[in-house]
Protein backbone atom coordinates (compact mmCIF):
# COMPACT_ATOMS: atom_id res chain seq x y z
CA UNK A 1 0.00 0.00 0.00
CA UNK A 2 1.33 3.19 -0.75
CA UNK A 3 0.57 6.86 0.09
CA UNK A 4 -0.29 7.83 -3.87
CA UNK A 5 -2.97 5.31 -3.37
CA UNK A 6 -4.45 6.78 -0.41
CA UNK A 7 -3.75 10.28 -2.46
CA UNK A 8 -5.71 9.09 -5.51
CA UNK A 9 -9.12 7.34 -2.98
CA UNK A 10 -9.28 10.21 -1.03
CA UNK A 11 -9.53 12.28 -4.62
CA UNK A 12 -12.07 10.01 -6.37
CA UNK A 13 -14.31 10.25 -2.88
CA UNK A 14 -13.99 13.56 -2.50
CA UNK A 15 -14.58 14.37 -6.06
CA UNK A 16 -17.00 11.50 -6.79
CA UNK A 17 -15.63 11.24 -10.21
CA UNK A 18 -12.49 9.45 -11.64
CA UNK A 19 -11.68 11.94 -14.69
CA UNK A 20 -12.24 15.16 -11.92
CA UNK A 21 -10.03 12.88 -9.53
CA UNK A 22 -7.16 12.58 -12.41
CA UNK A 23 -7.14 16.20 -13.06
CA UNK A 24 -6.90 17.13 -8.88
CA UNK A 25 -4.07 14.74 -8.56
CA UNK A 26 -2.28 15.11 -11.97
CA UNK A 27 -2.29 11.81 -13.45
CA UNK A 28 -4.41 10.17 -16.33
CA UNK A 29 -8.08 8.40 -15.62
CA UNK A 30 -6.51 4.90 -16.42
CA UNK A 31 -4.06 5.75 -13.82
CA UNK A 32 -6.25 6.26 -11.21
CA UNK A 33 -8.18 3.44 -12.36
CA UNK A 34 -5.59 1.05 -11.73
CA UNK A 35 -4.23 2.52 -8.33
CA UNK A 36 -7.37 1.83 -6.91
CA UNK A 37 -8.09 -1.61 -8.65
CA UNK A 38 -4.44 -2.34 -7.02
CA UNK A 39 -5.40 -0.73 -3.27
CA UNK A 40 -8.62 -3.01 -3.61
CA UNK A 41 -6.68 -6.10 -4.00
CA UNK A 42 -4.61 -4.95 -1.20
CA UNK A 43 -7.42 -4.77 1.25
CA UNK A 44 -9.62 -7.05 -0.27
CA UNK A 45 -13.35 -5.61 -1.02
CA UNK A 46 -14.30 -3.18 -3.56
CA UNK A 47 -14.00 0.61 -2.10
CA UNK A 48 -16.28 2.36 -4.76
CA UNK A 49 -19.27 1.53 -6.28
CA UNK A 50 -19.27 2.10 -9.66
CA UNK A 51 -22.79 1.18 -10.95
CA UNK A 52 -24.40 5.10 -11.04
CA UNK A 53 -22.87 7.59 -13.34
CA UNK A 54 -21.85 8.76 -9.86
CA UNK A 55 -19.05 7.08 -8.02
CA UNK A 56 -19.90 6.41 -4.18
CA UNK A 57 -18.28 4.43 -1.90
CA UNK A 58 -19.49 1.20 -0.24
CA UNK A 59 -19.44 0.69 2.91
CA UNK A 60 -15.98 -0.75 3.12
CA UNK A 61 -14.55 2.33 1.37
CA UNK A 62 -16.77 4.47 4.01
CA UNK A 63 -14.57 2.65 6.93
CA UNK A 64 -11.37 3.10 4.83
CA UNK A 65 -11.86 7.12 3.85
CA UNK A 66 -11.37 8.43 7.55
CA UNK A 67 -8.51 6.17 8.07
CA UNK A 68 -6.49 7.58 4.84
CA UNK A 69 -7.45 10.88 4.69
CA UNK A 70 -5.84 10.35 8.83
CA UNK A 71 -2.53 8.69 7.57
CA UNK A 72 -1.89 11.23 4.76
CA UNK A 73 -2.61 14.28 7.00
CA UNK A 74 0.37 12.16 9.38
CA UNK A 75 2.63 12.01 5.99
CA UNK A 76 2.25 15.66 5.38
CA UNK A 77 3.10 16.20 9.12
CA UNK A 78 6.15 14.43 9.19
CA UNK A 79 7.02 16.10 6.15
CA UNK A 80 6.52 19.75 7.36
CA UNK A 81 8.42 18.88 10.47
CA UNK A 82 11.68 17.86 8.43
CA UNK A 83 11.18 21.00 6.61
CA UNK A 84 10.76 23.70 9.56
CA UNK A 85 14.19 21.68 11.27
CA UNK A 86 16.16 22.16 8.03
CA UNK A 87 14.48 25.65 7.55
CA UNK A 88 12.74 24.60 4.21
CA UNK A 89 9.15 25.37 3.77
CA UNK A 90 7.07 22.87 1.47
CA UNK A 91 4.00 21.36 0.07
CA UNK A 92 1.11 22.28 -0.98
CA UNK A 93 -1.49 25.30 -0.48
CA UNK A 94 -5.38 25.39 -1.71
CA UNK A 95 -6.59 28.68 -1.80
CA UNK A 96 -10.24 29.68 -2.58
CA UNK A 97 -11.29 33.06 -3.54
CA UNK A 98 -14.59 34.52 -3.93
CA UNK A 99 -15.82 34.49 -7.27
CA UNK A 100 -15.88 37.71 -9.77
CA UNK A 101 -13.20 39.59 -7.04
CA UNK A 102 -10.12 40.62 -8.10
CA UNK A 103 -8.05 41.45 -5.08
CA UNK A 104 -4.73 42.45 -5.75
CA UNK A 105 -3.13 42.89 -2.71
CA UNK A 106 -4.01 38.62 -2.64
CA UNK A 107 -2.62 37.94 -5.51
CA UNK A 108 0.50 39.74 -4.46
CA UNK A 109 0.86 37.92 -1.49
CA UNK A 110 0.60 35.27 -3.52
CA UNK A 111 3.31 36.06 -5.67
CA UNK A 112 5.83 36.98 -2.98
CA UNK A 113 5.11 33.89 -0.90
CA UNK A 114 5.80 31.93 -4.31
CA UNK A 115 8.99 33.43 -4.72
CA UNK A 116 10.20 32.81 -1.12
CA UNK A 117 9.41 29.20 -0.95
CA UNK A 118 9.16 28.01 -4.73
CA UNK A 119 8.87 24.54 -3.30
CA UNK A 120 5.40 24.77 -2.24
CA UNK A 121 2.69 24.84 -4.80
CA UNK A 122 -0.42 26.87 -5.20
CA UNK A 123 -3.49 26.11 -6.20
CA UNK A 124 -6.39 28.25 -6.48
CA UNK A 125 -10.13 28.25 -6.91
CA UNK A 126 -13.24 30.37 -7.56
CA UNK A 127 -16.18 30.06 -5.23
CA UNK A 128 -18.88 31.24 -3.26
CA UNK A 129 -18.30 32.45 0.01
CA UNK A 130 -20.56 30.07 1.88
CA UNK A 131 -18.77 26.88 -0.40
CA UNK A 132 -15.53 28.30 0.44
CA UNK A 133 -16.00 28.31 4.71
CA UNK A 134 -17.14 25.16 4.29
CA UNK A 135 -14.01 23.94 2.30
CA UNK A 136 -11.68 25.09 4.72
CA UNK A 137 -13.47 23.91 7.59
CA UNK A 138 -13.63 20.51 6.02
CA UNK A 139 -9.79 20.89 5.10
CA UNK A 140 -10.25 21.28 1.76
CA UNK A 141 -8.66 24.95 1.18
CA UNK A 142 -6.23 26.37 3.77
CA UNK A 143 -6.91 29.60 3.38
CA UNK A 144 -9.81 31.55 1.49
CA UNK A 145 -11.26 35.19 1.25
CA UNK A 146 -14.73 35.32 1.78
CA UNK A 147 -17.66 37.86 2.16
CA UNK A 148 -19.26 37.49 5.03
CA UNK A 149 -22.47 39.24 6.97
CA UNK A 150 -21.73 41.07 10.64
CA UNK A 151 -18.64 38.60 11.43
CA UNK A 152 -16.72 35.91 10.63
CA UNK A 153 -17.30 32.44 10.32
CA UNK A 154 -17.23 31.18 14.43
CA UNK A 155 -14.63 28.61 14.60
CA UNK A 156 -12.18 29.91 12.07
CA UNK A 157 -8.98 32.48 12.30
CA UNK A 158 -9.64 35.33 10.46
CA UNK A 159 -7.73 38.93 9.07
CA UNK A 160 -11.13 41.30 8.37
CA UNK A 161 -9.90 43.17 5.47
CA UNK A 162 -12.79 45.92 4.98
CA UNK A 163 -16.17 46.37 6.81
CA UNK A 164 -18.89 48.37 5.16
CA UNK A 165 -22.65 48.85 4.51
CA UNK A 166 -24.41 48.44 1.38
CA UNK A 167 -26.28 50.78 -0.57
CA UNK A 168 -28.74 51.17 -3.63
CA UNK A 169 -27.84 51.93 -7.09
CA UNK A 170 -30.39 53.28 -9.44
CA UNK A 171 -29.92 54.72 -13.11
CA UNK A 172 -30.37 58.81 -12.67
CA UNK A 173 -33.63 59.00 -14.30
CA UNK A 174 -35.31 56.35 -11.40
CA UNK A 175 -37.81 57.82 -8.96
CA UNK A 176 -35.01 57.49 -6.10
CA UNK A 177 -32.21 58.91 -8.23
CA UNK A 178 -32.84 62.38 -6.17
CA UNK A 179 -32.90 60.81 -2.99
CA UNK A 180 -29.18 61.00 -0.45
CA UNK A 181 -30.79 57.70 1.09
CA UNK A 182 -33.19 55.31 1.51
CA UNK A 183 -34.79 52.69 3.43
CA UNK A 184 -35.15 48.74 3.36
CA UNK A 185 -39.13 49.40 2.85
CA UNK A 186 -38.73 51.54 0.31
CA UNK A 187 -36.60 49.33 -1.97
CA UNK A 188 -38.95 46.78 -1.65
CA UNK A 189 -41.62 48.82 -3.71
CA UNK A 190 -39.14 48.16 -6.50
CA UNK A 191 -37.50 45.08 -7.84
CA UNK A 192 -34.11 44.45 -6.85
CA UNK A 193 -31.08 43.21 -8.41
CA UNK A 194 -28.78 41.55 -6.32
CA UNK A 195 -25.77 39.25 -5.83
CA UNK A 196 -27.15 35.25 -5.31
CA UNK A 197 -27.83 33.03 -2.21
CA UNK A 198 -24.34 32.01 -0.59
CA UNK A 199 -22.87 35.18 -1.04
CA UNK A 200 -21.92 37.95 1.90
CA UNK A 201 -23.86 40.71 0.60
CA UNK A 202 -27.12 39.16 -0.83
CA UNK A 203 -26.70 37.28 3.83
CA UNK A 204 -26.17 40.64 4.75
CA UNK A 205 -29.68 42.27 3.05
CA UNK A 206 -31.75 38.64 3.57
CA UNK A 207 -30.96 39.40 7.26
CA UNK A 208 -31.83 43.11 7.57
CA UNK A 209 -34.92 42.30 5.44
CA UNK A 210 -36.24 39.23 8.06
CA UNK A 211 -35.44 41.50 10.86
CA UNK A 212 -37.62 43.48 9.40
CA UNK A 213 -39.84 41.13 8.24
CA UNK A 214 -39.68 42.69 4.86
CA UNK A 215 -39.75 40.36 1.53
CA UNK A 216 -38.19 42.41 -1.05
CA UNK A 217 -38.91 41.99 -5.03
CA UNK A 218 -35.19 39.90 -5.95
CA UNK A 219 -36.14 39.16 -9.67
CA UNK A 220 -32.33 39.45 -11.31
CA UNK A 221 -29.14 37.75 -9.50
CA UNK A 222 -25.55 38.00 -10.91
CA UNK A 223 -22.50 37.06 -8.85
CA UNK A 224 -20.49 39.91 -10.25
CA UNK A 225 -20.95 43.33 -9.61
CA UNK A 226 -20.34 44.69 -13.34
CA UNK A 227 -23.22 42.74 -13.82
CA UNK A 228 -25.83 43.62 -11.18
CA UNK A 229 -25.01 47.68 -12.09
CA UNK A 230 -24.91 46.85 -15.64
CA UNK A 231 -28.78 45.17 -14.90
CA UNK A 232 -29.79 48.43 -13.01
CA UNK A 233 -28.31 50.91 -15.42
CA UNK A 234 -30.58 49.90 -17.61
CA UNK A 235 -33.84 50.25 -15.63
CA UNK A 236 -34.62 46.49 -14.97
CA UNK A 237 -33.92 46.91 -11.18
CA UNK A 238 -32.44 48.45 -8.12
CA UNK A 239 -29.19 47.33 -7.42
CA UNK A 240 -27.64 46.46 -3.83
CA UNK A 241 -24.22 46.34 -3.91
CA UNK A 242 -21.60 47.06 -0.73
CA UNK A 243 -20.56 50.98 -0.67
CA UNK A 244 -17.30 49.88 -2.17
CA UNK A 245 -18.47 48.12 -5.35
CA UNK A 246 -20.66 50.81 -5.97
CA UNK A 247 -17.78 53.36 -6.51
CA UNK A 248 -17.23 52.67 -9.82
CA UNK A 249 -20.31 53.34 -11.58
CA UNK A 250 -21.08 57.03 -11.05
CA UNK A 251 -21.48 57.59 -14.88
CA UNK A 252 -23.95 55.69 -14.99
CA UNK A 253 -25.41 55.26 -11.41
CA UNK A 254 -26.95 56.95 -8.33
CA UNK A 255 -26.04 55.63 -5.14
CA UNK A 256 -28.04 55.86 -2.05
CA UNK A 257 -27.19 54.90 1.57
CA UNK A 258 -29.62 52.42 2.61
CA UNK A 259 -30.13 53.77 6.55
CA UNK A 260 -31.35 50.81 8.18
CA UNK A 261 -28.87 48.10 7.53
CA UNK A 262 -26.81 47.98 10.33
CA UNK A 263 -24.97 44.27 9.64
CA UNK A 264 -21.84 45.30 7.90
CA UNK A 265 -20.56 43.60 4.76
CA UNK A 266 -17.01 42.12 5.83
CA UNK A 267 -14.20 40.96 3.30
CA UNK A 268 -12.05 38.72 4.79
CA UNK A 269 -9.13 35.80 4.79
CA UNK A 270 -10.06 32.73 6.74
CA UNK A 271 -8.20 29.81 7.57
CA UNK A 272 -8.43 27.06 10.07
CA UNK A 273 -6.01 27.01 13.43
CA UNK A 274 -2.95 25.28 11.86
CA UNK A 275 0.90 23.74 12.67
CA UNK A 276 1.09 23.99 8.58
CA UNK A 277 4.28 26.43 8.45
CA UNK A 278 3.34 26.81 4.83
CA UNK A 279 0.22 28.55 5.68
CA UNK A 280 1.59 30.29 8.95
CA UNK A 281 3.86 32.13 6.12
CA UNK A 282 1.68 33.10 3.36
CA UNK A 283 -0.58 34.24 5.95
CA UNK A 284 1.94 36.51 7.20
CA UNK A 285 2.56 37.49 3.48
CA UNK A 286 -1.18 37.90 3.25
CA UNK A 287 -0.96 40.75 6.44
CA UNK A 288 1.65 42.48 5.13
CA UNK A 289 0.24 42.74 1.79
CA UNK A 290 -3.26 43.98 3.15
CA UNK A 291 -1.65 46.15 5.68
CA UNK A 292 -2.04 49.22 3.75
CA UNK A 293 -5.16 51.73 2.87
CA UNK A 294 -6.76 49.37 -0.11
CA UNK A 295 -8.04 50.58 -2.83
CA UNK A 296 -11.95 50.00 -3.00
CA UNK A 297 -12.33 50.71 -6.93
CA UNK A 298 -13.53 48.74 -9.65
CA UNK A 299 -9.96 48.45 -10.88
CA UNK A 300 -8.70 46.21 -7.94
CA UNK A 301 -11.57 45.20 -6.49
CA UNK A 302 -12.22 43.86 -2.80
CA UNK A 303 -15.57 43.26 -2.43
CA UNK A 304 -16.86 42.99 0.46
CA UNK A 305 -19.97 40.39 1.26
CA UNK A 306 -19.40 39.74 -2.59
CA UNK A 307 -19.28 36.56 -3.84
Amino acid sequence: MELRQLEYFVAVAEERNFTRAAERVRISQSGVSAQIRQLEREVGAELFDRSARVVTLTVAGKAALQHARATLAEAAALSRAVGEVTGLVRGRLTVGMVVGCTVTPLFDALAAFHRAHPGVEISLFEADSERLVEEVRAGGADLALVGCAGATPEGLEALTIVSEGLVAAVPYGHPLAGRSSVTLRDLTEHPIVCMPPGTGLRAVLDLACAARDLRPEITLQAGAADAVADLAARGLAVAVLSASMATGYGDRLAVLTIDDVEVPALLALVWRDTHNPALRELVAYGRRAFAGPQDLTRAGTPTPGGS
